[in-house]
């Protein structure tokens, strides 16, 4: 990307010293993953954190996720046990992120917990984001970067157009490969999955090899929220709309090439249209459409994470 915007950088060593330098000293950056944009601060400081809640306008019931390089000094934040371990040496680093019990002892800031006694936690996989981690002696609080309940960023133009010029640096780290947010599971009791993501049900249940709690859960983590992922226009499930003012949301192959459809997938591949969902819902409302008419999309594997997205942006 050419930097015609001023705190847009590419990353190098220069950028990773200044990036480092800047949230030590308590300030928040846009920072590259491979699931969405986050916008990261020190999860030890409340002031740091406290930044985060401001800029997004978050609901401070709404805890944060803290991302973390590898398990060097995890255990004085969490307290971790045989299903986590199990289900990091299959997926980390990657798009899931795990409850656990918070340590007592642990100085990840309250406010970033909800004042919660668990913690949600992350090892993200982005080398520019574990570049990062590398470099700090301090784990990241880092929720996507955008005003809360609306579509997560996928690229640093996203994250720019959220808070223009409030962030010192945005990082350029290319457009997010995965598209959506993480797996949320949550392993203080019998496993439950919160948020789901690429990383499906099917997928922790074969490596825990036992069935997954279905009972209700307050809010834990992230993406809980029952309106969440709002492109800032209606959109409404239907089968299809005629109306040239409405986008249609398709997918697969059997769509016509019409000025007001989307297609997700013309391959029909789910995991490509989880990549292009908020892309195409902000190309959408860039283009004056007045509402978003969503057909059917499969709902298994990176489908039901999809569904989920849509049905709060329905909300």
């Amino acid at each position: 990307m050419t930097n015609i915007y001023s705190n847009i950088y590419s990353f190098n060593k220069k950028i990773l010293k200044k990036t480092v330098k800047s949230l030590k000293g308590g300030k928040i950056a846009g920072l590259p993953t491979e699931t969405v944009y986050g916008l990261a601060g020190n999860a030890y400081s409340k002031i740091a954190v406290k930044k985060i809640f401001k800029l997004k306008k978050r609901p401070k019931k709404n805890p944060l996720i803290i991302h973390y390089c590898n398990l060097k000094n995890i255990d004085k934040d969490v307290i971790t046990n045989e299903n986590f371990f199990k289900l990091y040496k299959k997926f980390c680093p990657g798009p899931i992120t795990f409850v656990l019990k918070k340590n007592k002892n642990s100085k990840i800031s309250s406010l970033a917990t909800a004042n919660l006694k668990t913690v949600a936690i992350r090892f993200p996989k982005h080398k520019i984001i574990r570049s990062l981690l590398r470099s700090i002696n301090f784990p990241l609080a880092m929720p996507s970067a955008n005003i809360s309940a609306g579509l997560s960023p996928v690229c640093t133009l996203d994250v720019f157009e959220e808070f223009y010029n409030k962030l010192d640096i945005i990082i350029d780290g290319g457009k997010s490969k995965i598209g959506i947010e993480s797996t949320v599971v949550d392993l203080t009791e019998k496993p439950k999955i919160l948020r789901p993501g690429i990383i499906s049900q099917d997928d922790i249940k074969r490596v825990l090899k036992i069935n997954l709690s279905k009972k209700k859960s307050k809010i834990k983590s992230p993406g809980m929220l029952k309106r969440h992922y709002s492109p800032g226009i209606p959109l409404i499930f239907s089968q299809k709309s005629k109306n040239q003012n409405h986008a249609n949301i398709v997918f697969g192959k059997n769509h016509k090439n019409k000025a007001n459809y989307f297609n997700l997938s013309k391959k029909g591949n789910l995991k490509e249209a989880a990549a292009n969902l908020y892309e195409t819902m902000r190309k959408i409302k860039k283009k004056g459409y007045k509402k978003i008419i969503v057909t059917k999309i499969p709902n298994k594997g990176p489908g039901l994470a999809i569904n989920d997205r849509l049905k709060r942006a329905s909300k």
